[in-house]
């Protein structure tokens, strides 16, 4: 974060100074909203959580080195107390990103936002320094705290948004506008909290109703695959660049195919020329998020040469996205386990099927380990039961259905696409998958586990990478 004053900070939130000796004393560390982060020179935001209060750590956020604490009320050491933290860590953040000379990019989108995000960070640190989230931190608290790690030197910040409703995203680019947005889909993720597609399309619009005028340097980077988001243009004064595989999209793709691992390759297309693209992530649904991130890549100048080179050598950032690791005894597990929609999970499949062909010539076989999608509604049922027909269709060897009703609606579809039988199981929990997986799986075996963030499926990941030890309990510390 750029340098202020605790008094300069009151002012800015609207806060009242407590038990501050000196307001003239700069923050100079991070801003973070756990003490155990906290670096000297810092700022700690006190939230009262449901499993903790982080007011209680506040007393030992400033003997670890923060300069004071944002709170909501005295708690005994510097502090500037408000009425709303959540307001104040906004207030703070637009100011902060507004005494900047960043471009601001904002990235939304149904599925792929943490996976596109990290591309577009990828590509652009090449080309000087960039922020962007750990994660998925993309609502009106993990973006702000995103905002706040930009400094003077920051030429790039990349801010993932989310929303649970209309008007969140709103909110977001309010804080920290963005010059280029791009929205990648809208799908059927949120579609039980949202109320339709339609309700979602309004709200993933928010991004690009926010944005500045062409003229003065607004781009909406547009998914032209996807009927929707298209539709945006019509809904922003920005200049409106669109990528997939249309034949229209300024940003396209050609010659799309997956290498004999799962691994997405094409040509890349754009108004300035061609190079072509090998990735190391997996899943073709890889590409369009890869053609985004070219999308604004190439509008910030970027030769497409050096591009495509970036997008072919770029990683994965996050934590239990496609996360491909190769046992000892050569039984290969996909931990995909971080959330799961209609639209990733096809995907994901259809990786796993990649991935499995070259192990099938050895006698492998391919297992999708599956849990709830959460979330959607009077289309959950639907919805799971054609995932697990989907199973069937595309060959996959085994499916364990993990969970309660929604799992058995996913083992319902397989068993009813077919004369599956014993291929299909469906097991109460995450220990029971661990224990029938232990004992079935053989090398060549290729595992998907996927399920949405609530399931815990990561567990069986780790599990199975733990070479058969005891399974731990569901990892992540309270905020405090």
């Amino acid at each position: 974060m750029i340098s202020l004053s605790l008094a300069e900070i009151a002012s800015i939130v609207g806060g009242q100074q407590h038990d501050i000796p000196d307001p003239g004393r700069q923050v100079t560390g991070p801003v973070v909203t756990d003490s155990r982060a906290v670096r000297p020179g810092g700022l700690f935001v006190a939230f009262a959580g449901e499993r903790a209060d982080g007011h209680d750590f506040a007393p030992g956020a400033v003997e670890a080195g923060a300069v004071a604490v944002l709170a909501a009320r005295p708690v005994g050491v510097p502090a500037i107390v408000v009425d709303d933290v959540t307001a104040a860590l906004g207030a703070l953040a637009r100011a902060v990103v507004g005494r900047l000379g960043t471009t601001v990019v904002g990235l939304t989108g149904s599925a792929g936002k943490t996976s596109t995000k990290d591309l577009i960070a990828q590509l652009l640190q090449r080309h000087g320094p960039t922020v962007w989230p750990e994660g998925n931190l993309n609502n009106e608290i993990g973006l702000p705290l995103t905002a706040l790690r930009a400094d003077g030197a920051t030429r790039h910040l990349v801010l993932e948004m989310g929303a649970r409703g209309v008007g969140h995203i709103r909110y977001l680019a309010e804080l920290t506008p963005p010059r280029i947005g791009v929205v990648l889909n809208v799908g059927s993720a949120h579609v039980g909290e949202f109320g339709g597609r339609e309700r979602i399309a309004e709200a993933k619009g928010e991004l690009v109703e926010s944005l500045p005028p062409a003229e003065d340097g607004g781009v909406a980077v547009l998914n032209a695959d996807d009927p929707y988001v298209r539709a945006m243009a019509a809904r922003t004064k920005a200049r409106t660049v669109l990528f997939g595989e249309a034949a229209d999209a300024a940003v396209r793709a050609g010659n799309v195919r997956l290498t004999e691992r799962g691994q997405p390759a094409f040509t890349l297309h754009t108004p300035s020329g061609c190079g072509d693209v090998t990735m190391r992530l997996y899943g073709e649904h890889h590409v369009s998020n890869a053609l985004a991130a070219a999308a604004v890549a190439h509008e910030l100048g970027m030769p497409v040469d050096e591009i495509a080179t970036a997008l072919s050598e770029a990683g994965t950032l996050s934590r239990w996205r496609m996360e491909v690791t190769e046992r000892a005894d050569g039984v290969t597990v996909v931990n995909d386990a971080y959330n799961a929609n209609p639209e990733s999970m096809r995907a994901a499949l259809r990786a796993l099927v990649a991935m499995g062909a070259a192990g099938k010539a050895g006698g492998g076989r391919t297992w999708a380990v599956l849990g709830e999608m959460a979330e959607l509604g009077e289309e959950s049922l639907a919805e799971h039961d054609a995932v697990g027909r989907l199973v069937v269709r595309l060959n996959v060897s085994k499916l364990v259905a993990v969970g309660g009703r929604e799992a058995a609606w996913l083992d319902m579809g397989a068993k009813n696409e077919g004369s599956w039988g014993e291929e299909s199981v469906h097991v109460s929990d995450t220990r029971a998958a661990v224990d029938l997986l232990r004992s079935e799986l053989r090398p060549g075996d290729v595992v998907l586990v996927k399920a949405s963030r609530s399931v815990g499926l990561e567990r069986v990941a780790a599990a199975l990478l733990d070479d058969g030890g005891p399974m731990g309990a569901e990892g992540g510390a309270a905020s405090r």
